[in-house]
């Protein structure tokens, strides 16, 4: 059911008490007053500054300036009557509120009247918890949004030079806003230019990432990474393009659910970060990275609020694909805060198993340890990959990918000896080798930098593999222990089997 029949189901079968969570208030009470209007209710609301208002037409509004007096005048009066209230939630907090709202919701189960309470937060205090009933308003979809953007098409004066694709286009960039987000962005596209063509487009995204990015748990990327600005990980990259069609219409009528996601597990600098901006490129899908430290507040049931909240918006977004990184930082094991962290991580990984919509979900981790068992379980992920540390022929691609960012043509350098000299590197390492040689030949009389000054760069680095080899070394056992895909080509798997078969042999 839609929202708007959700409600009149509840009104009909005399819900007392409902608690409506949004942020969009206005929005609210307009589909509120459609649904009273339909069904010929009388509909009131109320606040701490205005008392009493009418809503639909031909109602009287009683006199009331405090929350006690309000519900008073809700007990005295008669009549079919959906009463909301405003803020109400600020209350929660008020013992005499509370027991009064309790008894209320309970005697209005003889009448025809019923208490909406519009709330930013979806926490009830445990003493309306058997009473109240808690609904959600969605964020606009695509043809709500279509319906704002139409509406001020229609201003007079504003020119529209928007191609059908450009139209469908420029919604689909406003989905995850709300009515009103939308509508100031699509008044300032035609503000910005003085006509609304396929330029808005480009606004909407820009206006989008600053709106997101004020929910401070998610952050909008930009993705313009593809497969060859990561080097290495083959089985990984087609894993990858044997999905890119996933998405589409066509999968969906040949039967193919859309991809859940998978964990990306490894040494730290083996690309796990690069990774996921990659596939965002690759499958041509908003990025949105989630930030799980930025979820935690000082209240309580904020954090799981929060959570909630965000992962909401990420599914107004979808299709997208979202980045949660180093997840064992935040959602590792530990009671030292309550149980929060539990919680939050309970939401998420409920969601990721239960989402119906198609969101793509990259987790990262370099500490398998510090993660739950349950995180890695099929059915919240389609494959577990292992980034370890590059093969040679991947070290000569981290090389070739590198120099050609930093517009060097790989065909002057040793890239066979590179490759060869710096067995144990990561990519991270291997960058930064390439760099501190630019540095040499930049300080020598900017000449250009040669196969010598990277060789020389290799010599001086203490690679991690070498500082940190007990936890790289528990880490490849991981993998070996057939725990996740490798996501490099064969190399590591025939490694693996001509150790097994020393081992054997001694």
């Amino acid at each position: 059911m839609t929202f708007d029949q959700e409600l009149d189901v509840y009104l009909r079968a005399r819900f007392t008490l409902i608690v409506l969570v949004t942020q969009e208030e206005e929005r609210a009470l307009q589909t509120v007053k459609a649904v009273c209007e339909r069904s010929k209710r009388v509909c009131l609301t109320w606040d701490v500054a205005d008392g009493f208002q009418a809503l639909t037409t031909g109602a009287s509004a009683p006199s009331a300036r405090d929350p006690l007096s309000a519900l008073e005048q809700v007990d005295k009066a008669d009549g079919e009557i959906l009463y909301v209230l405003k803020d109400f939630h600020e209350c929660w907090a008020n013992a005499q509120l509370k027991r009064k709202l309790r008894n209320l919701a309970q005697r209005l189960k003889f009448t025809k009247k019923s208490i909406l309470v519009t709330s930013p937060i979806g926490k009830l205090p445990d003493e309306l918890r058997d009473e109240a009933v808690l609904m959600e308003l969605a964020p606009p979809n695509a043809a709500e949004l279509a319906g704002v953007l139409s509406r001020l098409t229609q201003t007079p004066g504003v020119k529209i030079s928007l191609t059908k694709l450009g139209h469908e286009k420029l919604v689909q960039a406003a989905l995850g806003l709300t009515v009103a987000q939308a509508q100031r962005v699509f008044a300032k596209a035609i503000v910005a230019d003085r006509v609304l063509d396929d330029r808005a487009i480009d606004l909407v995204t820009q206006e989008k990432k600053q709106i997101i990015s004020e929910s401070k748990a998610l952050e909008f990327y930009a993705v313009t990474e593809t497969p060859d600005d990561v080097g290495g990980l083959g089985v990984l990259k087609d894993w990858l393009r044997l999905r890119e069609r996933a998405f589409t219409h066509e999968a969906r009528d040949y039967g193919l659910p859309a991809p859940k996601g998978i964990g990306l597990i490894g040494i730290p600098g083996t690309g796990k970060s690069l990774t996921a901006k990659m596939i965002g490129g690759l499958w041509r899908l908003p990025l949105l990275r989630l930030d799980v430290g930025a979820l935690f507040g000082s209240l309580v049931g904020e954090s799981e609020e929060n959570a909630r909240r965000a992962l909401r918006l990420a599914e107004t977004v979808a299709p997208c694909v979202v980045w949660i990184d180093e997840m064992e930082k935040a959602l590792s094991q530990g009671g030292l805060d309550g149980g929060t962290s539990q919680r939050v991580f309970g939401t998420i990984l409920t969601w990721m198993a239960e989402k119906t919509v198609p969101c793509f979900v990259v987790a990262t981790a370099n500490d398998i340890s510090r993660l739950p068992p349950e995180l890695l379980r099929k059915g919240r992920f389609d494959e577990v990959f292992f980034l370890d540390l590059p093969t040679l022929a991947e070290r000569q691609e981290i090389f070739t990918v590198h120099l050609a960012k930093r517009k060097r043509l790989p065909q002057d350098f040793d890239l066979e000896r590179l490759a060869r000299e710096s067995e144990g590197y990561v990519g991270a390492e291997i960058e930064q080798a390439i760099v501190d040689a630019m540095y040499v030949g930049y300080n020598d009389q900017r000449r250009e930098f040669t196969t010598e000054d990277i060789s020389g760069a290799l010599k001086r680095q203490v690679p991690l593999s070498v500082s940190q080899r007990e936890i790289v070394g528990a880490l490849r056992n991981w993998l070996r222990e057939g725990r996740a895909q490798s996501a490099s080509f064969q190399e590591i798997k025939q490694a693996e089997e001509q150790f097994v078969r020393l081992q054997i042999d001694n």
